[in-house]
């Protein structure tokens, strides 16, 4: 593996175990996570954002949820052969998860110092009680919270929403980790605290020199805060690219409809007071019935008979840029892939 690439997503594929049977909710996803860089995991939701993030940290709801292929290669190991006690050590320490809702995340019966304490008592054994807790404080204070002292004696219930997510971020920090896995860290918040909250994630990620995967379904959020993007689509990776390419050069039909579902403050057109948000036609399919070649095929503007039969492999079309589309294909000829 290349020695700037520090994890290294190869085929993974999860199904669950449903009433209905077994659906598959990833389907042969695969990137690359460099070091230093912030990756952006973008789709609508229930397209498999989440279930990836889960994968990496064995958090799988067990038994219905199995990693059914593929590896996870970190430090030139598969964590997926690491044993109970091992991926316990990693997680936490190495790899750790900002959830996206911290009021869940959070234990409601404990004070917020107990639960930072728990970080560094799990992976700081030779620390004493003071040193934890002087440790707790500096965490706190390093995510902007006023008063670190005070809030290390209060519960979850007794905090904002925004207070509550840097919380969580200062627990998923406490360790340095090398990975952060932030999965819609601003869900529910408001815009003015969606902006702090992002801003400081990438302050601690350049502070840490952490590799960052940012899991969101707001491209406005890719577009300001990534280096990398990987668009996802019913389980399955359709487009890989740097930022710039992809906004600059958008080449899957879906990673287009998103892109033009952004609103814009330009009005086209001096006589024209209101324009209509361009959207995107149909419904994402359901796990247990999807269709046949590629999954966009249904709702796709330029599916040709291909589309509908046989499922299109991520090929090169730069050295930065990756799709997942037969039209391209079609249209640019072999030589794009090469």
């Amino acid at each position: 593996m290349d020695d700037q690439v520090l994890l290294n997503v190869k085929d993974v594929s999860v199904a669950f175990n449903t009433e209905a049977g077994k659906v598959h909710a990833v389907d042969h996803v695969r990137f690359e996570l460099k070091k230093g860089i912030i990756l952006g995991l973008v789709g609508e939701s229930g397209c498999g954002k989440s279930v990836t993030a889960l994968s990496v940290m064995r958090l799988l709801p067990k038994p219905s949820g199995q990693i059914i292929n593929g590896s996870i290669i970190f430090n030139n190991e598969n964590i997926l052969n690491f044993s109970p006690e091992k991926m316990t050590r990693i997680r936490g320490k190495k790899i750790s998860m900002i959830f996206q809702e911290p009021m869940t995340a959070l234990n409601p019966v404990h004070s917020i110092g107990k639960q930072i304490k728990e970080v560094y008592t799990l992976h700081f054994s030779e620390m004493n009680l003071k040193q934890i807790k002087q440790a707790s404080v500096e965490m706190l204070a390093k995510v902007e919270i006023a008063d670190p002292e005070k809030v290390l004696k209060l519960y979850p219930h007794q905090l904002s929403g925004g207070m509550r997510q840097r919380v969580m971020i200062a627990m998923a920090l406490a360790s340095r980790p090398e990975i952060l896995i932030a999965d819609e860290p601003t869900t529910a918040l408001d815009v003015t605290v969606q902006a702090q909250i992002l801003s400081l994630i990438k302050e601690l990620q350049n502070s840490f020199s952490m590799s960052v995967i940012l899991i969101t379904h707001d491209l406005g959020v890719i577009a300001e805060n990534c280096d990398e993007a990987v668009v996802m689509y019913a389980g399955r990776v359709v487009e890989k690219a740097c930022v710039k390419e992809l906004f600059k050069n958008p080449l899957h039909p879906y990673t287009k409809g998103l892109l033009n579902s952004i609103p814009s403050l330009e009005r086209k057109g001096k006589s024209k007071r209101k324009t209509q948000l361009p959207t995107i036609k149909g419904q994402v399919p359901s796990l247990e019935n999807m269709p046949k070649g590629c999954r966009f095929n249904p709702r796709c503007p330029v599916k040709t008979a291909i589309c509908e039969s046989h499922v299109p492999h991520e090929q090169k079309y730069s050295l930065n840029h990756s799709v997942a589309c037969h039209f391209v294909n079609n249209r640019e000829g072999n030589n794009a892939y090469s």
